[in-house]
């Protein structure tokens, strides 16, 4: 990574989270991952992971790393954010994001790091320390997500119609009768279905549902008739080609193979009301992972910027690194 000096140091000095480095960089297969650093060089390296999948990383999620301590990692995850081709679905498995990883650290010249996530971006975190656990030196975690078909149905299907009816009964409306008797089916057909007239009404449902899910109070409980007119979400089309495809990993493969974390510690940041990563998922996880702290927020739900959340992966990061 070489970008110029002089202006880097300007802008660090100016901002402490501006980035060190940012580039794309060649990861193979046609794809270009956007990646930037942040903090110091010689910190403690840490690496973040987005949630989605699809959705990419944010200028305040530099924020969660303190600059005089870390050296932090943050990229967009293949056809998300700013990678390219943005949207491309085209050799864009879990072992593909794995890969990128040790690819990315490689080229940073970490021998290990810390790594975290939340959502979907926990589930990418357990899958790379089940696969490089020698690589890991903690792991950070927010709403756990073991990427199986039974949280989506049991989000989308137990827990929406239980807790917003209304919004259950608009969700199975936007699709035909004849397509009702499995709506995440018909729900991922849709989405993924190249013509817009198909897959728009159906993105547009999909993402709005999910978001009012994920918040503890959100300001809306219905999906909104107009908003048509607003561009299309991105992520409701790659958590569609993911959990189309069981996110490319074996049945409950996360759990099964929770025992290659050990020694490995961790901290499980969760929400009391998190209806989309409900805490039995993180107690369950924690079961099997004796190493695993669950930290509850209180009166929060999914997203990180319920209250008391983002602070708690604050100082849960810290924590980590103070414990590593």
């Amino acid at each position: 990574m070489a970008p110029d000096a002089d202006a880097g140091k300007s802008a660090k000095r100016a901002d402490p989270f501006a980035p060190l480095t940012s580039e794309q960089l060649v990861v193979g297969d046609g794809h270009d991952v956007y990646v930037e650093s942040v903090g110091r060089a010689g910190g403690i390296p840490a690496v973040y992971l987005h949630g989605g999948p699809g959705s990419g990383c944010q200028p305040d999620h530099r924020r969660l790393f303190d600059p005089e301590r870390f050296h932090a990692v943050l990229f967009d995850q293949r056809g998300a954010g700013r990678s390219r081709p943005k949207g491309r679905r085209e050799h864009n498995t879990l072992p593909h994001l794995i890969a990128d990883m040790e690819l990315i650290r490689e080229k940073f010249g970490f021998e290990r790091w810390m790594v975290v996530g939340g959502s979907w971006g926990a589930t990418l975190a357990l899958a790379y320390a089940q696969a490089y656990p020698h690589r890991v030196t903690g792991l950070v975690l927010r709403a756990t997500l073991l990427g199986t078909r039974k949280e989506i149905e049991d989000g989308f299907l137990e827990v929406l119609p239980r807790f917003y009816p209304a919004l259950h009964a608009d969700f199975i409306n936007v699709l035909p009768p004849a397509e009702r008797a499995q709506p995440i089916e018909a729900y991922f057909r849709r989405i993924l279905d190249p013509d817009i007239t198909v897959h728009g009404p159906a993105a547009r449902a999909w993402g709005e549902t999910e978001r009012i899910l994920s918040e503890h109070t959100p300001n809306r409980g219905r999906l909104d008739p107009i908003n048509s007119s607003r561009a299309l979400p991105a992520t409701p089309f790659m958590e569609a080609h993911y959990f189309a495809n069981d996110c490319f990993m074996r049945p409950n493969q996360l759990m099964d193979e929770a025992g290659r974390l050990e020694g490995i510690p961790g901290i499980i940041v969760q929400g009391r009301y998190d209806l989309l990563c409900p805490p039995a998922t993180s107690h369950a996880l924690a079961a099997v992972w004796p190493e695993a702290e669950i930290r509850f927020v209180e009166g929060a739900g999914h997203t990180l910027y319920d209250p008391g959340v983002r602070d708690a992966v604050m100082k849960a990061i810290a924590d980590m690194a103070s414990k590593i």
